[in-house]
């Protein structure tokens, strides 16, 4: 299994666009990005590929990291940084499974399946797989199990990506707050690699109108606000699921430019061989 991060920044990414903060700044010194949240995963067995989410900067990562199309994606839920990128789907694929969950989301009356097919229905190459959360699914010769995360008002998935012959492992928590719950947490757990959201450390959480949420024992807000993790709520999930290597995306500019490019956060380009 290759693993390919093609997009390790949060909804504006790094460097953002007509900002210049140190970060920003930085990012632009050294030459180096965190645009949209997008995932490559290679099966050199199957020869084939798998494409978590479809960032907004989908042409630009493909011609960057010269990764072969997809046989087929996955989409963990409806934001427009996860999801508008598959636009780029015309004219460029004759066709392509989109898997996607098949549960109602309260807040919009839809799945993320049923909205993906609502929305890009002008795409005749692409056909809506509905998938059942908490249930493996073999996908580009990978069992793939979409697990429910807090991510609120919307409904949004991590899952877990295993090889059944070589027993690899992969795992990524999703767009989500710390309080992912324990059935998705035995899913993820025990991965060689866990991708983990977390976009800002918990020190900024006293800039968001709500504040922290989930605090160890001494105090650290492992959730910013309602929606992320903070970086200590990403590491403590990596400690829970056992993940032999963490690398943390997701990651906003926000991030002081003394740390925003520190161990374990990640990095556009990188890749792993699990």
């Amino acid at each position: 299994m290759r693993v390919t991060l093609l997009g390790t920044g949060d909804t504006t990414g790094t460097p953002t666009v007509g900002c210049e903060c140190d970060t920003c700044e930085t990012a632009r010194e050294r030459d180096i990005e965190r645009t949209r949240f997008s995932v490559h995963v290679e099966n050199d067995r199957t020869d084939e590929s798998l494409l978590v989410d479809f960032s907004p900067d989908f042409r630009y990562q493909f011609l960057r990291e010269s990764v072969p199309l997809p046989d087929a994606a996955i989409i963990t839920h409806i934001h427009f940084d996860h999801l508008d990128g598959l636009g780029n789907v015309f004219r460029v694929f004759d066709s392509l499974d989109v898997h996607a969950a098949d549960e109602t989301d309260p807040q919009t009356g839809q799945s993320v399946a049923e909205t993906v097919a609502s929305d890009y229905d002008y795409l005749d190459a692409v056909t809506v797989q509905p998938t059942t959360p908490l249930e493996s699914t073999r996908i580009c010769g990978f069992d793939v199990t979409l697990v429910p995360v807090d991510h609120p008002p919307l409904v949004c998935y991590g899952l877990a990506i295993e090889d059944p012959q070589t027993g690899a492992k992969l795992s990524l928590s999703g767009d989500t707050s710390y309080a992912i719950p324990q059935a998705s947490r035995e899913v993820l757990a025990d991965p060689d690699l866990l991708l983990a959201d977390a976009i800002v450390p918990a020190e900024l959480c006293d800039a968001h109108p709500i504040g922290g949420r989930h605090t160890d024992d001494d105090g650290v807000a492992r959730t910013f606000g309602t929606k992320h993790m903070t970086r200590e709520g990403a590491l403590a999930l990596a400690d829970d699921l056992d993940a032999e290597q963490t690398r943390l995306v997701h990651i906003a500019h926000f991030y002081p430019a003394d740390d925003a490019f520190a161990e374990p956060l990640a990095l556009d380009g990188e890749t792993y061989e699990l």
